[in-house]
């Protein structure tokens, strides 16, 4: 980092990770189970800054990283993932040998056993001790060599320490050159994928060098060429997500098998009942509504399984003649900022102003990182919003697919998606096209933009209800949405309205004005979120409301929301939350190991506004009286902040969704905290971080901006105005 402090907040350092180079491996992949979101960030992190080529799509990858030791559940993550391959077996013993053959369950047991190495079993002495260096890796010819002298029996050179190695004159012992070391790793791969296990990243950080990988082998396979997928996937339909259906069985099984007939007799039986319904657990629910959505959305060009579609067309390569390459070496790049120089993926540590010479190209990338938010993508999701972050804040507009790679957080994908956007005489990606002409997409973003559906419900309405409209969900399903999706459907077109900044003032005027009847004049009424960046429309308007004496703003909510409510500005109060006057308003605690509580745990209002400002408004004429409102509805979140936190509670609110995330994601990482609205902990000790210095009544800050900016001073940050924190 550019202060150089070490991470302790990860068993991961970053001061080791420097000296590991993993540029000579293939694409790695890491599979995110059984790991969170943070550390998953974090294996990520590292792998890039050691020169690793990451990929996101597990069908490009060569090695997979993984917190899993047993081979069949490596295969059923990869089979989950859709990638079509076959076991390797392993090499039989030799004639003379007088082993016998390894069961099925010796064989289980020894790749089951090649779990983290224990500390002890890996030798660390310094190099100097020549009885004490482990050969790591078989790479160089003498080991080859060496090797198909020794027995069957025998173990592999790798194992042995030199001292155990047979005498041989003239043995050169000196590391390859870099390029026969790049060609034997590239062609030990070949068109074979090995699941790891990710102790091998973390021993390869400890001690500074790539370890040998068969110690933490669990599993390799043959790559297998993708199989054929239908243009036009079949529907799911109600019955499919209702019962519990049987896998596919395997080629290779007998044809009149037992099995075989049990499930001719379990659908026979299906198909005689047709009304009887098999009661699933939410949870099997969701992962069911999950795998059809993989399925319906395999091969197509936004998704990250595009790679498995035969006809989808390969991206293009990035051609060059010579004559492009010598006018380009003659042509000099504009000067790149500090942060690309660096490598900061951190977006908190850069300025990303409201608009970007490359917002036509951004606004494409937006399209498709919504489609994989609607497909349960996550990964792409955050690689997306990575790339779009990094993207917004270089200040001049990209000439070639390699500037792209310079930047932080932009990969190959991304290169070739601004190529095939340069080249295209629409200045059209054919992703974003195929988006907008896709049918269930259009359902989902339908859904997706009710308030109060986020994309994992939407899937449950297409997948799962089967509804296709919003007639639908009014007609089949009223009963079974929140009163917050109630609200959504009814004012869905209004909802969708953006809110221009001179209504955004008047609504927190009014609101002001409440707060302060209820209260005093020395409360403060923030305007925060999209506004407060310089946005000339918003979709909601959020406000915080804080007070300098800490005492004022216990209930606060709930007292401002209901004389808001007596003048019918507030028309609907769907949720008001006082977990923060509930807990005292301290800091949310933290306990090392818990369960995150999210972003935002501060007292709040989500309410429905409208102007009241219009005609009959008060009148005594009946006829005035019954003139329908014409103002449209508008979302309105209300947040209490305590005076001690106030600029942790602004900071955050004002930020960019991807700005945020680096916020916390560089808290934890670099200064080993915990961030969230209500303020910052330590993790190891949970102790409370007074950035604001409000402890000391004579330290105490005059206003809330002073305590915005002693937040990013207290995380040696350098302070961003809001409309430069524009991250989406």
């Amino acid at each position: 980092m550019e202060d150089g402090t070490e991470d302790t907040s990860s068993g991961l350092g970053e001061s080791v990770v420097m000296t590991l180079d993993l540029s000579d491996f293939p694409a790695i992949f890491v599979l995110p189970t059984h790991l969170s979101l943070e550390y998953l960030h974090d294996i990520e992190h590292q792998l890039s800054r050691s020169g690793a080529s990451l990929t996101y799509d597990i069908r490009e990858a060569s090695l997979i990283l993984g917190s899993i030791s047993k081979p069949r559940r490596a295969k059923f993550e990869l089979q989950a993932a859709k990638v079509y391959f076959e076991d390797i077996d392993p090499p039989g013993p030799s004639e003379d040998s007088a082993k016998p053959k390894s069961t099925v369950k010796e064989a289980e047991v020894d790749a089951s056993s090649r779990k983290r190495p224990k500390l002890e079993e890996i030798d660390t002495q310094s190099t100097t001790d020549d009885s004490k260096i482990t050969v790591l890796s078989d790479t160089s010819t003498v080991g080859s060599d060496a090797e198909s002298k020794t027995d069957a029996g025998a173990e592999p050179l790798y194992q042995l320490s030199v001292s155990q190695v047979p005498a041989s004159p003239r043995v050169d012992l000196s590391p390859p050159p870099a390029e026969a070391l790049l060609d034997t790793i590239q062609e030990s791969f070949g068109n074979k994928i090995q699941v790891i296990n990710l102790a091998w990243l973390e021993d390869s950080i400890r001690l500074g060098a790539p370890q040998d990988i068969e110690r933490y082998l669990v599993y390799e396979a043959q790559l297998l060429p993708p199989q054929k997928v239908s243009a036009t996937p079949e529907p799911l339909t109600v019955a499919t997500i209702q019962t519990n259906k049987s896998p596919k069985l395997d080629k290779s099984e007998p044809q009149n098998s037992p099995i075989d007939n049990i499930l001719e007799r379990a659908k026979a039986d299906a198909k005689s009942k047709p009304n009887q319904r098999t009661y699933l657990s939410r949870a099997s629910k969701r992962d069911r509504i999950s795998d059809a959505a993989k399925r319906d959305f395999t091969g197509r060009s936004f998704t990250s399984t595009t790679s498995q579609d035969p006809h989808s067309q390969p991206p293009h390569l990035l051609h060059q003649t010579t004559s492009e390459h010598e006018e380009g070496i003659s042509k000099s790049l504009p000067p790149m900022p500090d942060w690309v120089l660096q490598n900061i993926i951190y977006s908190c540590q850069r300025a990303t102003p409201l608009t970007s010479p490359n917002d036509s190209f951004i606004a494409q990338l937006k399209e498709i990182k919504l489609a994989r938010l609607l497909t349960n993508d996550e990964i792409g999701v955050r690689a997306y919003s990575t790339s779009i972050a990094s993207m917004a804040a270089y200040p001049y507009v990209i000439q070639s697919a390699s500037e792209v790679l310079a930047l932080p957080g932009c990969d190959h994908k991304i290169a070739h998606l601004f190529h095939e956007w340069q080249i295209s005489p629409d200045h059209r990606i054919q992703a974003v096209k195929d988006i907008e002409n896709d049918a269930t997409l259009k359902c989902l973003r339908l859904f997706y933009d009710i308030w109060g559906v986020g994309a994992t419900t939407a899937r449950e309405f297409y997948y799962d209800k089967q509804w296709r409209d919003l007639d639908d969900v009014v007609e089949f399903g009223w009963n079974s949405l929140t009163r917050v999706q109630q609200i959504g459907v009814k004012y869905y077109e209004e909802f969708l309205l953006k809110i221009p900044r001179v209504e955004v003032e008047s609504i927190a005027n009014i609101v002001k004005r409440h707060a302060r009847k209820v209260v005093d004049e020395r409360i403060e009424c923030i305007i925060v979120g999209g506004y407060r960046r310089g946005k000339a429309e918003s979709g909601d308007v959020d406000l915080i409301l804080s007070h300098p004496d800490h005492t004022a703003t216990a209930g606060l909510v709930d007292t401002v929301v209901r004389s808001l409510e007596e003048e019918k500005w507030i028309t609907h109060t769907l949720t008001l939350n006082l977990t923060n006057t509930k807990r005292g308003q301290e800091t949310l605690p933290y306990i090392n190991g818990m369960k995150s509580a999210g972003f935002d745990t501060l007292d709040k209002a989500l309410v429905v506004w409208q102007n009241q400002s219009c005609p009959g408004t008060g009148s005594a004429n009946e006829h005035e009286k019954s003139i329908k409102n014409p103002n449209p509805h508008r979302r309105v979140d209300i947040i209490i902040s305590p005076w001690r936190t106030v600029g942790c509670a602004v900071a955050g609110w004002t930020s960019g969704t991807t700005f945020q995330r680096d916020l916390r994601r560089y808290a934890k990482k670099v200064k080993g905290w915990k961030f969230d609205s209500s303020g910052v902990r330590e993790r190891g000790t949970g102790k409370w971080i007074d950035l604001e210095r409000w402890t000391d009544p004579e330290t105490r800050c005059k206003d809330w901006k002073e305590a915005e900016r002693r937040v990013f001073e207290g995380m040696e940050l350098e302070f961003r105005e809001p409309w430069d924190r524009c991250t989406g």
